[in-house]
């Protein structure tokens, strides 16, 4: 295992479009929920302990092994916004396709050719951390921190704030990040063991709702 791979896989300038997406944080800027440095801590927090939470689980069970398609249902069946499935579908296509290129393996080409139309992106992660020689645990620190990291840099364009508090947001959440890693990957053994059932199926019906709404905007800077 190359414990390096990860620092590729997580970097921001990797080509798999989340760069494009703000992780909700522009619908909730849009709404005023996010004003500054603390309510963007707030809202990074809640995201991480559901949507991260989730992410994060379903990455550790793929690298695990278990069934995609099974995988791929459940975060259908945890994420009630058709948009928001819209846009985990096309990020994982995109993720998958800058994969085959950097870790070229037989199962990242079996999966886009079983599923030609895409898979949420945590599952493809989860995947392509395997292609990549990564742990389960590595999969889920890249989607849990993802889940946080993407609202956080978004804000900064939408509201100019200040890059340094940005940052120190993320620092701050940095021990209940290991927390949720640690849950998630608790849950995609027993996942593997016991069906896909196991995994955590934490909501932000805020974030689903927004999303909706988001996707209606005639004019927005982020697609999520």
């Amino acid at each position: 295992m190359s414990r390096a791979a990860l620092l590729v896989l997580a970097d921001g300038r990797f080509p798999a479009g989340g760069h494009a997406h703000s992780g909700g944080a522009e619908a909730a800027v849009t709404a005023g929920r996010i004003t500054d440095a603390v309510s963007l801590a707030d809202f990074c927090r809640g995201r991480l302990h559901t949507a991260g939470l989730v992410a994060a689980a379903l990455a550790a069970a793929a690298v695990l092994g278990a069934e995609l398609a099974a995988l791929d249902a459940a975060a259908d069946a945890r994420t009630p916004s058709p948009a928001l499935r819209g846009a985990a579908r096309r990020l994982g296509r995109q993720l998958l396709r800058a994969a085959r290129a950097t870790w070229p393996c037989a199962e990242l080409d079996a999966l886009a050719r079983r599923f030609p139309k895409g898979v949420h992106q945590p599952v493809v992660l989860g995947l392509v951390a395997r292609a990549a020689g990564l742990e389960a645990a590595d999969a889920a620190y890249c989607a849990a921190y993802e889940s946080v990291s993407g609202p956080a840099t978004a804000t900064v364009r939408l509201l100019s704030l200040d890059p340094f508090e940005a940052t120190g947001v993320l620092a701050r959440l940095a021990p209940e990040l290991d927390q949720v890693v640690g849950r998630a990957v608790e849950a995609a053994w027993r996942a593997v063991a016991d069906g896909v059932d196991a995994l955590p199926a934490a909501s932000a019906p805020l974030l689903e709702i927004m999303a909706e709404a988001h996707a209606t905007r005639p004019v927005r800077l982020f697609a999520t």
